[in-house]
């Protein structure tokens, strides 16, 4: 799963992530799997300096025998509506590897807008050409996920 972002991590890394993204405001949510009850993934969103602007990204991660059922694209489009919900930032983006298509396509049917391509270095070390994927989170959206297909939690 983490093959285009920098490969596996340690198991050292894992629970060090794994804490971050479990403390209360977070904004790091559980996705699961309505159906069967599951954990099957995370989603979130977390404040960053993007080219001297004040944003938000987000990044979403989904089990490989989860993959392809749309729920990442659900998640996204829940996270999103949460993003814009809470305010605070203008532009949420998204930063996919340009040979991540599964990923870019969740960032065109969660309604983000292609702005370009960067060099990032992700994790520190590795550089990786990324699509810059960008919502105005004040513009008027008529995205909404299918019910029932996917929840969030802590």
């Amino acid at each position: 799963m983490m093959e285009h972002v920098g490969g596996p991590e340690s198991p050292k890394q894992i629970a060090k992530r794994h804490a971050r993204y479990a403390k209360p405001g977070s904004r790091q949510f559980k996705i699961v799997d309505q159906e069967t009850g599951e954990g099957v993934g995370w989603v979130g969103y977390w404040e960053l300096d993007w080219r001297g602007e004040e944003v938000y990204e987000m990044g979403w991660a989904v089990l490989a025998a989860f993959q392809g059922r749309g729920i990442a694209s659900a998640a996204t489009i829940e996270v999103v509506a949460r993003a814009r919900d809470e305010g605070g930032r203008r532009f949420l983006h998204a930063f996919p590897s340009v040979d991540n298509a599964p990923s870019n396509a969740v960032c065109r049917k969660a309604g983000f807008t292609r702005l370009g391509r960067h060099w990032v270095e992700y994790p520190k070390g590795n550089p990786m050409q990324c699509n810059d994927w960008c919502i105005d989170l004040e513009a008027d959206q008529a995205w909404v996920s299918e019910p029932g297909q996917v929840s969030l939690s802590k």
